[in-house]
C-alpha cells in the first residue's frame, strides 16, 4: 500500500487552474497541499478538484492573499485551523487522515515571506516571519498520542548551505539569513520533525523547489531555493520510498515560481 502527498505553493489557485488539473491527472497524488490559493473559502474551486477524485477538501481562504487548502482522495476529519501571530491571515490547516492502519495528523503551511530586508526594526514583515518561525517551535510531530504527523508547505526559508544557488551571496539575503535557517532548524529539533526531503538526498547536493520569475531564463541561471518542505514524525521516515521535484511544472503555460514536491510512502 503507497501514499503519494504534494505539497505546492500554486501562486493563485483559480488562475492557475488548469496547470493543477492537469498535474493531478498526471501524477494522482492521494493528498494535494496547495499554499497561498489568494481566494476565500466559497471561491475555491471544489467542484472542478472534487470531479478529478478529491471530495474531500478543507479550506482556510482569504480575500486576495495567503490561503491554505487540502484537496484528499482520503476522508479528512478534524480539521483545525491555527492563527500563528493572531493577525488572522490564512497561513495553516491541519487535518487527519488514515492509512495503512495509522492515523496521521497533516499540517499545511504558508510561513510569511518577509519583505526585501532582514531587519526587523526597519522591516516589520521580517519581524512578523521571526515571531511565526518562534511560534511554530511549539509544534511537536509527537503532540497526539497514537498519530503519527507530517508538516508540508512553503516555509519560505532554505536552511542548509546547498539549499540556495550561493550560500555565500544569499547569506544577507531573507529566505536564508542565519537567523532565519536556525530558527527553521530550531523547530525541527525541538518538534522532533525529519526532513525528508533530505532523507534520500544528501545535505552536499543541490536541491531546489523554487525559481524566481526575476529570472530572464530561469533554467539556464538555475538559480533556486529549497523554499518547499515535508517533514514527518520519526515513526513514518522510515516508509518514505522516495520525493519527487517536479522541476518541468516551472516552465509550464503561467506557471507558479514555486513547483509541486511529491513525498511517496509505502507501508510496512
Amino acid at each position: 500500500m503507497t501514499l503519494a502527498i504534494t505539497t505546492w505553493n500554486i501562486n493563485s489557485v483559480r488562475l492557475r487552474l488548469p496547470i493543477v488539473e492537469d498535474f493531478l491527472r498526471r501524477t494522482n497524488p492521494d493528498i494535494l497541499c496547495l499554499q497561498e490559493i489568494k481566494c476565500q473559502n466559497d471561491q475555491f474551486p471544489v467542484e472542478q478538484i472534487a470531479a478529478l477524485g478529491y471530495s474531500n477538501i478543507v479550506i482556510h481562504g482569504q480575500k486576495g492573499y495567503h490561503g491554505v487548502a487540502i484537496c484528499s482522495k482520503l476522508p479528512l476529519t478534524e480539521d483545525h485551523r491555527q492563527d500563528y501571530c493572531g493577525v488572522g491571515d490564512s497561513r495553516h490547516i491541519s487535518a487527519i487522515f488514515e492509512w495503512a492502519g495509522r492515523r496521521i495528523r497533516l499540517h499545511n503551511f504558508y510561513v510569511p515571506a518577509g519583505g526585501d530586508e532582514p531587519n526587523r526594526e526597519i522591516n516589520p514583515k521580517f519581524g512578523h516571519k521571526l515571531d511565526f518561525i518562534e511560534e511554530m517551535k511549539a509544534l511537536s510531530a509527537e503532540a497526539e498520542v497514537g498519530t503519527g504527523a507530517i508538516l508540508v508547505g512553503d516555509l519560505n526559508i532554505a536552511p542548509l548551505e546547498h539549499d540556495v544557488w550561493s550560500h555565500k551571496q544569499m547569506l544577507k539575503i531573507v529566505s536564508h539569513t542565519p537567523v532565519e535557517t536556525e530558527g527553521l532548524l530550531e523547530v525541527m529539533r525541538q518538534g522532533a520533525w525529519v526532513d525528508l526531503m533530505r532523507q534520500h538526498v544528501p545535505a552536499s547536493e543541490k536541491l531546489y523547489t523554487w525559481w524566481s520569475y526575476r529570472a530572464k531564463d530561469w533554467a539556464a541561471a538555475d538559480r533556486g531555493r529549497r523554499l518547499d518542505h515535508i517533514w514527518s514524525s520519526a515513526d513514518l521516515s522510515p516508509l518514505l520510498s522516495r520525493i519527487d521535484i517536479l522541476k518541468e511544472a516551472r516552465g509550464w503555460t503561467q506557471p507558479s515560481d514555486h513547483v509541486p514536491v511529491t513525498a511517496y510512502f509505502k507501508a510496512a
